[in-house]
């Protein structure tokens, strides 16, 4: 496994790499959900692309970026013994060189939920996730569905902008009571813990309401959030229903849908989504 911090390195490592290339973008400190998508990447692609970066222009000035989780020699073994090819690690000084002043901006669909919450936000994951693009030059890439509005803003501009790159989105890997895996899952203690399991499980009543019939997206939000009221330690930001592909807020669900939410635990806040077929 080759691994890579500067520009001119990756380019030279990138030479050597041959076939169809698929990219992981990652922020490090790596759990199953992210090791999924290497290993889906290296069973769909001829070479495997992993990059491990600490985006501080997605962070807002009261967000958690010096505090974000970090390892990067555990990071490293986990990677070799999922196969991966090439791992970059560039550092801000790489990615945002002195008088940097371009961005990438996807406009409707970057304003609601988490964008209405985190402003500027999907500013810097796009502008990051753009130069990754023109740094790897994947052909596919892959990225987890507990992001779900992340991954459709980027389906947008990778359309919008014409790169030649499949954009693949993994399921969410899930503890076993149902706790989406995230890297701020380390944030909780052990009451928090416990606590955070409210937002798998009000999604999944109003997923079995939708199973048993139900179609008015009104009634399956309002499901999401008496039951999220009902524990003491959460404190709820959204909960959508919204089209898969548009994000936007629906009446009634005919189509592909996205169930969502975002929720404060404590102090840590916590997204979770189930996609209705």
């Amino acid at each position: 496994m080759m691994i890579v911090s500067t520009l001119d390195e990756l380019r030279t490592a990138r030479l050597l790499l041959d076939g169809v290339v698929g990219l992981a973008p990652t922020m490090g400190y790596l759990h199953e959900g992210h090791l999924s998508l290497a290993r889906r990447a290296k069973a769909e692609c001829r070479a495997v692309v992993v990059s491990i970066f600490v985006n501080p222009a997605q962070f807002g000035p009261n967000e958690d970026l010096s505090k974000y989780p970090r390892d990067l020699d555990r990071d490293l073994r986990l990677l070799e013994s999922a196969g991966v090819d090439l791992v970059w690690t560039p550092t801000p000084e790489v990615m945002y060189p002195p008088g940097f002043q371009t961005w990438v901006e996807v406009e409707e669909m970057a304003r609601p939920l988490e964008g209405a919450m985190r402003p500027g936000h999907f500013r810097g994951v796009t502008t990051i996730v753009a130069k990754l693009f023109n740094a790897v030059q994947p052909g596919r890439a892959y990225f987890g569905q507990k992001d779900a509005q992340q991954a459709a803003v980027i389906r947008q501009m990778a359309r919008d902008l014409d790169f030649p790159i499949e954009i693949i989105v993994c399921p969410i890997i899930r503890e076993a009571d149902g706790l989406a895996m995230s890297s701020r899952n380390i944030y909780l203690d052990a009451e928090q813990r416990k606590a955070a399991t409210i937002l798998y499980r009000a999604l999944s009543a109003a997923k079995d309401e939708f199973e048993k019939g139900e179609r008015k997206a009104g009634i399956l939000r309002q499901i999401i959030k008496e039951i999220i009221a009902s524990e003491p330690l959460a404190r709820m930001q959204y909960v959508s229903c919204s089209d898969y592909d548009t994000l936007q807020e629906l009446e009634k669900v005919t189509g592909k849908t996205l169930l969502s939410t975002a929720v404060f635990i404590g102090k840590t806040r916590l997204i979770d989504n189930f996609v209705l077929e």
